[in-house]
C-alpha cells in the first residue's frame, strides 16, 4: 500500500501564516496538519504502508527542512519516503502525475489540507473508494451520486438540485492507482481542462465510464483547515479527541510561574508561563513566552512572545511579538488586528 500526498499549494485563505509556511505544515494541536492526516490514514488502513510519496511545490518555499520533516514522518510510520515536485500550479490531476513513478498498485491519494477521524474497513473489492462525509448543505460541496447498489455513479460539483448529502473530502483509495495514472495521462495528452487546471475528477470520470466500481468510505469527522476561523475550530476539536487518548499534550519541560492551565491544551517544551491563564483549547508552540495574559481557544506557534493580552479565537505565527498594551504597531502584508 502507498499513500500519495499532493501538497504543493501555498494556501492563500490562511494568510498571513501561509506566506512563510505551507498550509499542510501549519500545526494543529501541536503537530502539522499533514503529519496528523497521514498518521490517521495509516491507522484506518490497518495494513502495512510501504511508501509515502509527497508532492511538493517550489524548493524555495518547500525547502530542505520541510523535506527532512516529511521523510522523518514516513520513516516513523515504517514507510519509504519519496519526494516529488510540482513546479507549476496546474491542478490536482497534474499534481498526481508529477508522482508517476509511484503510481502503481494499491494506493491512497490524500490532499493535505484537511483532518479526519474515521473507523471503517475499506472495500477492497471495489476498484476505488472515495471518502465522504455527510453534510447539511451539500450544495456547497462536490458530492457523489449513488445507485441502488450504493455504488458511485457520478461526481457532482455544488449541485443546484439535491443529489446526495455525501460530500467528497479529497481522500481516495485505488485498488490499482496505475489505472488512474492511465486516465490522467489521457487528460493531459488531450488538454482536458476545467477551471484552468487538470483535475483528478476527469480521470475518475473516465474510470467510471469504463465500468470501474466506486464505493464510499464515510468518515466520522471531517475538519477543515482552510482559513483562520476553521483552523482554530479544528484545533479545538483535535485537542478534545487527543485528551481522550494516551498522547501527551503538555510537556514536562515548561516553566510555570503563578499560572493556571485549563485542559485540554497543547503546550510544547520550552514554553514559559508567567502570571497567566492558558486554556482551554489553546495550543502553544515551542519556546513561546506568555506573560500577564489570558489565552484560550487559540493557536500560538513557536518562539513568540505574548504579554498583557486576552486572546480568544486567535492565531499567531512563529517569532511574533504581541503586547496587549501596544501603542505602536507595525504589521506585514495580509495581517490583521481585530
Amino acid at each position: 500500500m502507498k499513500i500519495i500526498v499532493p501538497m504543493a499549494g501555498r494556501g492563500s485563505r490562511l494568510r498571513p501564516h501561509t506566506l512563510t509556511i505551507p498550509k499542510p505544515l501549519i500545526p494543529v494541536a501541536g503537530k502539522p496538519i499533514v503529519h496528523r492526516l497521514v498518521t490517521e490514514i495509516t491507522h484506518i488502513l490497518d495494513e502495512k504502508v510501504d511508501e509515502i510519496a509527497f508532492i511538493l511545490g517550489d524548493p524555495a518555499f518547500f525547502g530542505d527542512d520541510i523535506v527532512e520533516s516529511l521523510e522523518a514522518l514516513a520513516k516513523s510510520l515504517g514507510a519509504k519516503p519519496t519526494i516529488y515536485r510540482q513546479l507549476e500550479p496546474k491542478g490536482t490531476g497534474h499534481a498526481i502525475m508529477c508522482a508517476q513513478e509511484s503510481l502503481e498498485g494499491p494506493a491512497v491519494i490524500a490532499y493535505a489540507d484537511t483532518l479526519i477521524k474515521a473507523d471503517f474497513n475499506l472495500d477492497k473489492e471495489a476498484d476505488s473508494v472515495i471518502w465522504t462525509k455527510k453534510v447539511k448543505n451539500p450544495e456547497a460541496y462536490g458530492v457523489v451520486n449513488l445507485n441502488d447498489k450504493e455504488e458511485i455513479t457520478e461526481l457532482v460539483e455544488k449541485p443546484t438540485k439535491f443529489v446526495s448529502d455525501q460530500a467528497v473530502i479529497g481522500i481516495y483509495y485505488f485498488k490499482d492507482v496505475g489505472v488512474l495514472k492511465k486516465e490522467l495521462q489521457y487528460v493531459l495528452d488531450n488538454n482536458i481542462i476545467h477551471g484552468g487546471e487538470y483535475q483528478i475528477n476527469d480521470g475518475i470520470k473516465r474510470m467510471m465510464a469504463d465500468g470501474k466500481i466506486f464505493k464510499t468510505g464515510t468518515v466520522d469527522e471531517w475538519m477543515d483547515c482552510g482559513n483562520k476561523e476553521v483552523t482554530v475550530a479544528t484545533n479545538k476539536k483535535m485537542l478534545g479527541f487527543i485528551a481522550k487518548s494516551d498522547e501527551q499534550l503538555i510537556s514536562e519541560k515548561i516553566t510555570n510561574e503563578n499560572s493556571e492551565i485549563i485542559e485540554p491544551c497543547f503546550i510544547d517544551e520550552g514554553v514559559v508561563l508567567k502570571n497567566s491563564k492558558v486554556g482551554p483549547y489553546a495550543s502553544i508552540g515551542k519556546g513561546t513566552i506568555i506573560e500577564n495574559s489570558n489565552v484560550k481557544n487559540s493557536i500560538i506557534q513557536t518562539h513568540s512572545e505574548i504579554k498583557n493580552a486576552t486572546l480568544d479565537n486567535a492565531m499567531i505565527g512563529n517569532h511574533a511579538t504581541f503586547n496587549g498594551e501596544f501603542t505602536n504597531v507595525s504589521i506585514g502584508d495580509y495581517s490583521a488586528l481585530k
